[in-house]
C-alpha cells in the first residue's frame, strides 16, 4: 500500500485548488450581487445575496483547511492525536462531502440551465460555480470511498491517517520465512 499516501496526497491537492478557485468563484458572485447598480435588471437593482452563495463560500473554506491538515498528517506521518486517524478523515470527509453535496444540489437546482443567459458574464460565472462544485463532490466521494474501503479492508479506524503502519505492507523478502508466512496467511 505504498502508493495509497501518494495517490491521497494527490487527491487532497486537486481538491485545495478546486476548493480555491470555488471560493473565487462564490466570493465574486457575492460581490456581484452585493454591489449592484440601480440599473441592473437583477432584483431590480437591489443588493442581496444568494445563501447557496455564502454556503459553498464557508464549504470551500473548511475543505481547503481540511486539505492542507489532511496532506501535512500524511507527508509528515503524524500519529500523536486522535484526530490523526482513518476514523476521523472518514467522519471529516462525510460532514464535508454532505455541505458540499446540499450546495452544489441547491446551485444546481436554481442554476442548472442557464445556457439562454451565456452571454452575460454572472451567468457564465454561475455555470463555472456549479460545474466546480460538482467536479469538487466527485473528487470527496472519491476520497471518501479511498479512506472508507482501506479503513474497512485493514480495519484501521484507529489507524494513523498517513497509512504506512502495515508490516506486511514493509515486508523485505530476503528477510525471516516465518516472518513472511505470517504475512502471507493473513
Amino acid at each position: 500500500m505504498a502508493i495509497l499516501p501518494i495517490v491521497r496526497i494527490a487527491l487532497y491537492c486537486i481538491l485545495w485548488i478546486l476548493s480555491l478557485v470555488l471560493l473565487g468563484l462564490s466570493a465574486a458572485r457575492i460581490h456581484y450581487t452585493e454591489n449592484l447598480s440601480p440599473s441592473d435588471p437583477l432584483n431590480g437593482g437591489q443588493h442581496f445575496y444568494d445563501p447557496v452563495i455564502a454556503e459553498l463560500l464557508a464549504t470551500s473554506i473548511i475543505v481547503m483547511l481540511w486539505s492542507m491538515f489532511a496532506v501535512h498528517a500524511i507527508y509528515m506521518r503524524c500519529n500523536q492525536l486522535v484526530i490523526h486517524t482513518f476514523g476521523v478523515e472518514c467522519i471529516v470527509l462525510s460532514m464535508i462531502w454532505m455541505m458540499w453535496f446540499t450546495g452544489t444540489a441547491i446551485a444546481t437546482s436554481f442554476w442548472g440551465n442557464l445556457g439562454w443567459c451565456q452571454q452575460y458574464s454572472p451567468c457564465r460565472l454561475l455555470t463555472g460555480l456549479v460545474a466546480i462544485a460538482w467536479i469538487g463532490w466527485v473528487l470527496l466521494l472519491l476520497l471518501l470511498g479511498v479512506a472508507l474501503v482501506h479503513t474497512f479492508i485493514h480495519r484501521a479506524w484507529t489507524e494513523p491517517m498517513h497509512g504506512h503502519f502495515y508490516p506486511c505492507d514493509s515486508f523485505v523478502p530476503a528477510q525471516a520465512s516465518e516472518y513472511s508466512q505470517s504475512c502471507l496467511a493473513s
